[in-house]
């Protein structure tokens, strides 16, 4: 391992994830066991454009597995978008003797480390911290285990309720281009129809499905929408099943923004804690512009490019599981 940087700080930026609290916790105490300093950036990009830097020991995150959201707190920054802002970022960097950088977050915060490395050479690696688990090079995002099993709790009530009076409950749940948490939602639990934005299921679709179910006598339905769902959300979407199909009692249930709070299962603890280890390790061997991720249970390193550009996709063989297990 190159021994030679002695300063890293680490920030979160984009949407908050379950588990990102275990990344900065394995983070801070990775880079104490190896004799760095690391300081914490608040609020992501804006933080860091005006100084807003946190020393950070291993005391600092005693406590801190366990929560949700992150102590780093998190901000979108219009102004780190332009050059100017850029600029006033490194020269805070350079002030505080920052010679590399974690970037915990998504796609966004990918695309702002890697040209703000081109521009300024400050090495970053990535930590994926997102509940969308929509980043190229790994299996699994941290936080998306825990917003899924959030939103399968909510799911599980609204069809007692559903059963109970007899209703079709359209649950949109987050998801704004990829299906990854409405899939496994709508398997677990026990959805007739599942709509995502990579298989554009039209709402003649959805309409002829439940027609058929009401044929077969089933009284209850669960639909799951995602909210990037191309047709629609969930709220137009079952405005024009009731249209077709007035004898339906319908009900909206949009589960919104509680699938990003609460505190991480024990999936989001270990690979948040994993991929913190792996991210300043990757820093002191060198790397930059990688993200760390863990696929087919191996740590790979992934260039920011190809999370940025390539696109992660579904696993066909779970719709038709959805389709059959809904008969």
């Amino acid at each position: 391992m190159n021994a030679q940087m002695k300063r890293i700080a680490v920030f979160t930026s984009g949407g908050d994830a379950p588990g990102m609290n275990a990344a900065i916790r394995a983070v801070v105490r990775t880079a104490t066991y190896h004799g760095i300093e690391v300081y914490g950036i608040m609020r992501g990009y804006s933080g860091m454009i005006k100084g807003e830097f946190v020393r950070l020991d291993s005391a600092s995150v005693s406590n801190t597995v366990q929560k949700g959201g992150t102590i780093l707190k998190s901000a979108r920054s219009q102004k780190f978008m332009t050059k100017e802002g850029r600029q006033q970022a490194f020269d805070q960097l350079v002030n505080n003797g920052i010679e590399g950088l974690v970037a915990i977050g998504g796609n966004g915060t990918f695309t702002g480390a890697m040209i703000f490395e081109q521009e300024f050479g400050i090495p970053t690696v990535g930590a994926p911290g997102t509940i969308d688990n929509d980043l190229y090079g790994t299996d699994y995002t941290i936080g998306y285990d825990t917003a899924v099993n959030t939103a399968l709790d909510c799911i599980d009530k609204i069809r007692d309720t559903a059963d109970s009076h007899d209703r079709c409950f359209f649950v949109e749940v987050m998801g704004r281009d990829s299906g990854y948490i409405a899939i496994p939602c709508a398997i677990g639990g026990g959805a007739e129809i599942v709509m995502i934005p990579e298989t554009q299921m039209s709402v003649d679709v959805v309409i002829d499905t439940l027609q058929a179910g009401w044929k077969r006598s089933k009284t209850s339905f669960i639909v799951i929408v995602a909210e990037g769902e191309d047709e629609g959300n969930a709220t137009n979407t079952a405005a024009r099943v009731k249209e077709a199909i007035p004898q339906l009692d319908t009900r909206v249930t949009v589960i919104g923004h509680i699938q990003r709070g609460g505190s991480p299962t024990a999936a989001d603890r270990l690979l948040g804690s994993q991929i913190g280890i792996a991210a300043v390790e990757g820093l002191m061997n060198g790397m930059r512009n990688v993200m760390a991720g863990i696929v087919d249970k191996k740590l790979v390193y992934t260039p920011f490019i190809d999370t940025i550009n390539k696109k992660k996709l579904i696993n066909q063989s779970f719709m038709r599981m959805v389709e059959i297990l809904s008969v």
